[in-house]
């Protein structure tokens, strides 16, 4: 390859080569080299790269080994909207799909294109002459985050088109995580002592949203493509031969999808998919069925955020046995004693279950759960896993109902009943350790203080070595004594230590969430501190004055005033205020919240926060959140993948708003307008 070409020459005939092993190797599945000559071929095409920079260019195969770290990610306006699709749980909904469709059309009978619905992240690409220019997210549908640098880094994904494509293109698709790969990404987390993924889409999330693209190309990604959003040019007249061209461009498309007519040919598909999806090495949450012809899909339209000519067909919640290997309790923060179930490791729903929480006594004992029983589990997306029953029919004849104990199993205090039995709390108080570990991992966690890096094992230590009684002993560790730990050396302490002192530098709903009051989560926490306006109102509130607040009834009311009354809780808030533990004054809105008495509803997945801190925004503005639209719902938030919500919304007149519009009202922008 040297000879005496000229540097150019040589390196865009590199660049061909590989780039055309690479569509071999990941397309096409039929490498025509070994892998020893690919890797003298991409060492040959680096030695030449880093011999002549002038000469580098970001579509080289050698971009995949990443770039160096961005500052974070840019916006992108997608030029077609990235839609969401209408969900589906049985038959009937699909006979109806089918049926509206070929009443819209005026037709008899409609052939579909029917693809595996992958559990990844959906992204959109831009190449510009065959070139690969930008890649984005999907984000809220209409504007993502760019992640170009990123993408370059997956194998699969090529940086320049084959065959006589269209000119200019967006093309859309989902980048996901083999389950193989994923498996040894966990492997490689553990040797490390990492943090472990839960999942497989987890870690193709956050491997892709990484700001060191060289952090993603150590990831195992891959990606499949299914459809397009703006493009210049001449392409298929149906998806299904879309797909095809797909491939031949070099694009990889799903090897499951096939053309189907009818609604009969959809139900078979579903069944055929449903059947194997444990033998592909991906996961799949169900099908997609989409009218085959793009002439068709014009006419039939779109509703709301969704096209009218898609639906998903989602599988139902996934159900496996396993075996219960042994029962015992846990003491939680606040301490309640939770029987846990330890079963057999099993995957269902693509995560790897050991542990299944038995909620209470009561809940122990109606399921009369006992070790050496085999189980009936299920988890439905990212749902925790649940004890579905008992197969009694296999259980050992030695098999003993379980003893629920009488004292604390962690400081051996008495075990108290409350609730009628249903609640099982230990009386140590702070005395008990399990209880004061599990209220500083609690104080540290995301949603909290988000001390980064101070997780169970290190908590474990500190309690246990007497350096830590309570959360304001954190900000007195030295970066010395936390070098001292197991697996901490001096530079991992520092990181430690400058993340507890960032931790100081916090906000008021934040804080009261932190300390742990019974009853109170993030919703309550951020209610109470708008309405009162500062930690010092709420500390002095009576009950009367606390039930103001929306949503807060006598118990929760009951659990804010005990807590303020105790002495040492009031010493450790005055402790950790006395080592700087501050946050910005937030005004005060009491009895004028900008949505007091309206009802609003919360419908599909929200990119920019959890469902829990979507909740808690509306309540500390006065809304009630409500799970069903009916005549007296105000407000419908619509985010990704909106089901049947928002077509209800959209039937009774309900006014609706994107998850951007969301968050500006959050922020207080749309406020005005409510």
């Amino acid at each position: 390859m040297t000879g005496r070409r000229k540097p150019e020459v040589q390196i865009a005939e590199l660049r061909r080569l590989i780039e055309e092993h690479n569509h071999r190797y990941y397309v096409l599945d039929d490498p025509q080299i070994t892998d020893e000559e690919y890797d003298r071929l991409f060492r040959e095409l680096e030695d030449l790269e880093r011999a002549h920079p002038e000469l580098a260019v970001p579509n080289s195969p050698t971009a995949r080994v990443g770039g160096a770290p961005i500052q974070g990610f840019s916006p992108v306006t997608h030029g077609v909207p990235m839609l969401s699709l209408a969900n589906a749980f049985s038959d009937s909904d699909i006979i109806d799909f089918d049926r509206r469709m070929r009443e819209r059309l005026g037709i008899e009978w409609l052939d579909y294109c029917a693809e595996p619905k992958l559990d990844g992240l959906a992204v959109s690409l831009r190449y510009e002459r065959g070139a690969l220019v930008r890649a984005a997210t999907r984000g809220d549908g209409a504007t993502g985050e760019d992640v170009t640098e990123n993408v370059r880094t997956i194998p699969t994904v090529p940086a320049r088109l084959h065959g006589a494509c269209p000119r200019d293109m967006e093309v859309r698709g989902e980048v996901y995580m083999p389950r193989s790969g994923f498996v040894a990404l966990n492997q490689r987390q553990q040797e490390r002592n990492l943090r472990l993924f839960a999942n497989p889409r987890n870690a193709a999330a956050g491997s892709l949203r990484q700001l060191d693209p060289r952090v993603t190309a150590g990831r195992p990604l891959k990606v499949f493509f299914y459809g397009l959003g703006g493009v210049d040019g001449v392409f298929p007249d149906t998806q299904y031969a879309l797909l095809g061209a797909f491939a031949d461009w070099g694009l990889p498309v799903n090897p499951e999808v096939r053309r189907v007519r009818g609604v009969t040919g959809c139900l078979e598909y579903y069944r055929v998919l449903r059947d194997r999806r444990r033998t592909l090495d991906y996961d799949i949450d169900g099908v997609v069925y989409k009218v085959d012809r793009f002439d068709r899909q014009a006419q039939a339209g779109f509703v709301a955020r969704a096209p009218r000519w898609a639906i998903a067909h989602k599988f139902a919640a996934e159900e496996v046995h396993t075996l219960v290997e042994s029962i015992s309790v846990n003491v939680g923060r606040t301490g309640a004693i939770t029987p846990v179930a330890r079963v057999r490791p099993v995957q269902v729903g693509g995560v790897t279950v050991t542990n299944i929480s038995l909620h209470n006594p009561q809940e122990l004992a109606r399921k009369d759960v006992r070790v050496g029983d085999t189980v009936s589990i299920r988890r439905a997306g990212d749902v925790i896993p649940e004890l579905v029953r008992v197969l009694t029919e296999h259980r050992p004849l030695d098999a003993e109902p379980f003893q629920f104990p009488k004292a604390c199993p962690v400081c051996t205090a008495p075990i108290v009943r409350e609730g009628n039995g249903i609640i099982a709390r230990c009386s140590g108080g702070l005395f008990c350790p399990a209880q004061r570990k599990q209220s500083i991992l609690h104080f540290a966690s995301r949603k909290a203080m988000d001390i980064e890096g101070l997780g169970e094992k290190l908590v474990d230590q500190l309690v246990d070595k007497g350096l830590v009684h309570d959360v304001a002993d954190l900000y007195l560790l030295a970066a010395e004594t936390l070098a001292g730990l197991e697996r901490m050396g001096p530079k991992s302490a520092q990181n430690l230590k400058d993340a507890i002192d960032a931790s100081a530098a916090t906000e008021l709903p934040r804080f009261l969430y932190a300390l742990g009051i019974p009853q109170v989560g993030e919703a309550t926490a951020l209610a109470l501190t708008r309405h009162f306006g500062s930690l010092e109102a709420i500390a002095d509130a009576d009950h009367e004055r606390l039930q103001e607040v929306p949503d807060v009834g006598p118990a929760v009311a009951e659990g804010v005033y005990v807590f303020f009354r105790q002495d040492h809780n009031r010493e450790i808030i005055r402790r950790l205020r006395a080592a700087g533990v501050s946050w910005p004054p937030m005004p005060r809105r009491p009895g004028s919240l900008p949505l007091q008495g309206r009802t609003v509803v919360l419908t599909g997945r929200l990119e920019s926060m959890t469902r829990d801190e979507a909740r808690a925004g509306l309540i500390a503005l006065g809304a009630k959140v409500a799970g069903t639209v009916s005549a007296r719902t105000d407000l419908v938030v619509i985010g990704a993948e909106a089901g049947s919500k928002a077509q209800r919304a959209h039937d009774l007149g309900v006014r609706t708003i994107t998850e951007d519009e969301f968050r500006e009202l959050l922020a207080g922008r749309l406020l005005s307008s409510q």
